[in-house]
Order: C-alpha cells, then sequence, then structure tokens
C-alpha cells in the first residue's frame, strides 16, 4: 500500500486528553507511520513536493479512533413490541444469521469497529462470529452466559449441566466463547425502586468458576445489580461489572483500587423512561454513581446492552455517550471509554483505541469540531479501516 496523508480540523486520540487542532497523519501499509500537527498554510511545505502522495482533507471536521460497544446481544433487535421480542427468542441459528449480519453492519454504520457480546440462549452470536472470521467489525462473543438454576437469565444463559458445579460446567464447555458470561443477579424493579436480588451463585462458586476461565485465558464479565452480588463477584476476580446498578461507594473504591471495568449501560434505563416512572429515579441514580466512578478512577468501558427493551444497535452507543457527558465527562473522557478503555477491555489494544504512530490507521471522520459530538456520530463524514476507506462511509 502506498503512502496517503489525513488532514482534519481536529483530532481526538482516544487517551482522553484535550482534542488539539490541525492533525496530519501519515498512513503507509494500513498503519499510522506519523501523526504531527500543523496549520493548514503549512501542508505545502510540511509534505514532500515530490512524493505525490495523495492527501485527503478534512479541515472542518474530526476524526477519532474507531469505537468499541463492550456491551451487545448480537441475537436480540431491541424492539419493544412484546410479541416479537418473544419471536426472536424462538429464532434458530438459520433465522437469526442475516439479522445478527445487518446488525454488525449497523454498527459499522455508527463508527463501531469492535463489539462484546453478552451471550444467547441459542450462542447463535459466537456461531455466526466462528462462521465468519473476517469482517470489518470484530466480534468477541461470550456464546451462552451462565445463571443458576431457577434464576434470572434465560434468554442470555444457561444453567450449570446436571450433577456439575459452575467451575466444572466451564471446565466442561469446549471451546466456548472468547470470555465467560456470568449472571450474579436479577434485573432492575420498575416498580419498586432500588430493590435488590440476592447473589445469584456465592462466593466460593465464583472464586472456583473464574479460577476455571483463567485457566482458559479467558476474561469474566459479570452481570451484576446490587450491593452483594457486585461485591461478591468484585472479590472472586472478575474482570468487569455489567450494569452495576445500585453498586453503592464501597463497591466503586473496591473496583478504582483493583482497576475492574465497569460497564455502566445506563442507555438501558433510558429506553425506559416511557414504560415507567421508576426508571427515571435509576438512571438519575447511575448516572450519579458514574460521576463518583468518574473521580474515583474506576475504568469505565461504554457498553449499551444493545439489543436489549428499546435499545438499538449501533446508534444507542450515541445515547450513551450523552449520558456520560451529563454524568460529567468531557467528550475526550467520553470517546475514551469507548476507545482505549473498550480496547483494553477486549484485548484489542495492539489493535484498535488509539491514534498514534505504529497502531492501524483505523478511524472515523465526523463533521464539526469537538464541541459537536457525540450528536455529529450520526452523520460520519468517512470511515477507515487499516489505513482503506470503508464501503460504510
Amino acid at each position: 500500500m502506498s503512502k496517503s496523508f489525513c488532514y482534519a480540523g481536529h483530532l481526538i486520540d482516544g487517551t482522553g486528553s484535550p482534542a488539539r487542532k490541525s492533525a496530519l497523519l501519515c498512513m503507509e501499509n494500513g498503519l499510522i507511520s506519523s501523526l504531527e500537527f500543523h496549520a493548514p498554510e503549512d501542508l505545502p511545505r510540511v509534505l514532500p513536493p515530490l512524493s505525490g502522495a495523495p492527501v485527503q482533507s478534512y479541515p472542518d471536521c474530526t476524526i477519532l479512533p474507531g469505537l468499541i460497544d463492550s456491551h451487545v446481544h448480537l441475537a436480540m433487535s431491541g424492539k419493544t413490541d412484546p410479541e416479537l421480542r418473544a419471536e426472536q427468542l424462538r429464532n434458530g441459528f438459520e433465522q437469526n444469521r442475516p439479522l445478527i449480519a445487518e446488525r454488525i453492519r449497523q454498527s459499522l454504520g455508527c463508527g463501531i469497529m469492535a463489539l462484546r457480546d453478552g451471550g444467547d440462549a441459542g450462542g447463535h452470536a459466537l456461531e455466526y462470529v466462528r462462521a465468519n472470521p473476517r469482517s470489518s467489525v470484530q466480534v468477541k462473543c461470550a456464546g451462552r452466559g451462565w445463571r443458576a438454576r431457577g434464576r434470572y437469565g434465560k434468554i442470555i444463559g444457561r444453567e450449570p449441566l446436571e450433577g456439575l458445579t459452575l467451575a466444572e460446567s466451564i471446565a466442561a464447555d469446549r471451546p466456548g466463547g472468547d470470555h465467560v458470561k456470568i449472571l450474579n443477579s436479577g434485573i432492575n424493579s420498575l416498580t419498586e425502586f432500588g430493590r435488590e436480588t440476592a447473589p445469584q451463585f456465592d462466593r466460593e462458586q465464583l472464586r472456583a468458576a473464574f479460577a476455571q476461565a483463567k485457566k482458559q485465558g479467558k476474561k469474566i464479565m459479570v452481570h451484576a445489580n446490587g450491593t452483594l452480588p457486585v461485591e461478591f463477584a468484585i472479590e472472586a476476580g472478575c474482570d468487569s461489572i455489567e450494569h452495576g446498578f445500585f453498586m453503592g461507594e464501597e463497591n466503586l473504591r473496591k473496583m478504582a483500587d483493583k482497576q475492574i471495568f465497569w460497564v455502566p449501560t445506563a442507555v438501558t434505563m433510558k429506553a425506559l423512561l416511557a414504560q415507567s416512572k421508576v426508571a427515571a429515579r435509576i438512571l438519575e441514580t447511575q448516572l450519579d454513581q458514574m460521576r463518583r466512578a468518574r473521580a474515583l478512577g474506576v475504568p469505565i468501558a461504554s457498553g449499551t446492552d444493545a439489543g436489549s427493551f428499546g435499545v438499538r444497535h449501533g446508534q444507542a452507543l450515541v445515547e450513551e455517550f450523552k449520558l456520560m457527558v451529563q454524568a460529567g465527562f468531557s467528550i475526550e473522557e467520553t470517546i475514551c471509554g469507548a476507545t482505549r478503555t473498550g480496547a483494553r477491555l477486549l484485548g484489542l489494544d495492539h489493535e484498535l483505541g488509539l491514534l498514534r504512530p505504529g497502531m492501524p490507521a483505523s478511524f472515523l471522520v465526523v463533521p464539526g469540531p469537538p464541541s459537536e459530538l457525540p450528536g455529529s456520530l450520526i452523520s460520519l463524514k468517512s470511515v477507515f479501516i487499516r489505513g482503506m476507506k470503508s464501503g460504510m462511509s
């Protein structure tokens, strides 16, 4: 691949640092070979006059790393009609195959280059990704999650195998997914504010299960709301807490100390505002926790729970960004949650997350300055994947 340049009026690099003006990115062999900052009038002097290298110029735009949604369910649609939601859960793999493909395309259309799937009852997302390993969007899948007998989670997981513990069931599930998803609480009540459910698994069950997952080299994502379910997961050594509603200050402090990732999925409550007055109180409580997590230094990865009620694939990430800004994050910090932090969580930090020399030239071009984000993400100008313009742009 020949050398080419991309010039933009502004650049957000993914670290959370303030945006910089007048960025000149040099791309060679799919990588960023240099990144400099020059005023537009200096370009003729800066660019090698005889190289003939093409320059794609976006003086009125902002470039930023490709995005990551760290919690989705590709086998589910996000539709709100109860009959349609029930029907999609009955779908076999052949029915879900084109729907999963379309949801991945929708995600790329919103600038999302990597997804972390939290599981489905049939393991269809994992089956799809295994059958389609080459994709512009990288997808990490749990396959099917794990839940305790008779507890919440039938739509995304299964119970431990008959006669086996949770740890033994994980050991028997070969090869399994890219990571292990465990449900350790119920969902939030939309009629009784702050009601917590008991942990699905006790501390020892979780410790044994996490140890087994780590033997297999897999990270553990834990669905947990409420004080005790989150506390048990943290003490047992999880890699991330998903949702984390009502987990409380002490758990946030422990997560900051241990640098355990949090994926708040606040947009799930925003999607339920029309359904329940309680949802508004839950959302505000979650935003308060996010403010506190920011102050404490909890690593927050952006995730939407896309596929859940009213949460649509791709576009939901913009709504989650708006809520992060509402919770006090700068736009650069917000983007960091869906770039560098998400890449670290997914183990993709050598491929995505930052714009700097040596990294793949995978980035987005959005209209306007950073002050117009996140809204400007709905009208992408261009998407570059390893230095090449994507057909989605």
